[in-house]
């Protein structure tokens, strides 16, 4: 295998569905030894590593609770006892629950910060660590949310606010150890999580109209971006959101 990533080392967090599973193809596809972390699906992590390796690449299967301390070190410590070194990591693990704002339940709240922006730390923490010597590239999978209002979906919002301005800042302490820190905020996506909405075809149509490029956006179209950002392509860039979105947070209504 050769490819943009090759000789590198990369860990994707959540990536045995959806968007982390077509970066963590990608990036093994391009050359990279990936570390792919679950917590559910662990057959398609398997089934991923199987066709990697037959590939004739680096891949292997991790169980960690990214919002668990503990986890995460282990996490970070067996991929660079398996392969040796860390350049790249992915955070991409999330959750979404749905509530209005007054009736959101203390636990809820608990379980969708502490998956969506304490695990992106932890990991951010970690990768760091073990990146201060030789650099790297950090990439949180953010959402146009981090911006752009959710109604319903309040602390998944706050947890996507807060990962913008822990990229921010991170991007600017770990600098001086070249290590570049970026988000990628997909908008309306084909995944396993949206699977209600792509069920109801007025909410497909509603979509295709709001969104200017008038359709859903697939995994590998947010991967392409991942993998810029994460090869030495992208080795002056730090500090930015980079929006995969068909153009969605630009929508205005006609008057």
């Amino acid at each position: 295998m050769t490819g943009e990533l090759e000789g590198k080392v990369a860990i994707v967090t959540g990536a045995s569905s959806g968007i982390g599973y077509a970066i963590a193809q990608l990036f093994a596809k391009h050359g990279a030894a990936v570390a792919i972390n679950y917590v559910a699906h662990a057959d398609d992590a398997q089934k991923l590593v199987g066709e990697t390796e037959a590939a004739g690449g680096r891949a292997i299967a991790l169980e960690a609770d990214i919002s668990d301390a503990k986890a995460v070190e282990t996490l970070v410590a067996t991929t660079v006892e398996t392969f040796g070194r860390l350049d790249v990591l992915v955070n991409n693990a999330g959750i979404e629950q749905h509530a209005p704002l007054l009736e959101i339940e203390e636990a809820d709240w608990d379980r969708t910060i502490a998956v969506n922006l304490k695990g992106p730390f932890l990991c951010l923490q970690a990768a760091a660590k073990r990146m201060q010597k030789d650099g790297g590239s950090i990439v949180n999978i953010s959402s146009i949310h981090e911006d752009f209002p959710f109604p319903l979906s309040t602390p998944y919002v706050a947890a996507k606010g807060g990962l913008r301005m822990l990229m921010r800042n991170a991007s600017l302490e770990l600098a001086e150890y070249r290590i570049r820190v970026n988000n990628v905020a997909p908008g309306a996506i084909a995944t396993p999580i949206n699977a209600a909405t792509l069920a109801d075809p007025a909410k497909v149509k509603e979509l295709q109209r709001i969104v200017p490029l008038q359709r859903l956006g697939e995994p590998g179209e947010v991967a392409e971006v991942v993998l810029f950002l994460a090869s030495d392509r992208a080795s002056y860039v730090t500090g930015s959101t980079y929006y995969v979105d068909g153009g969605y947070v630009q929508h205005a209504e006609p008057l």
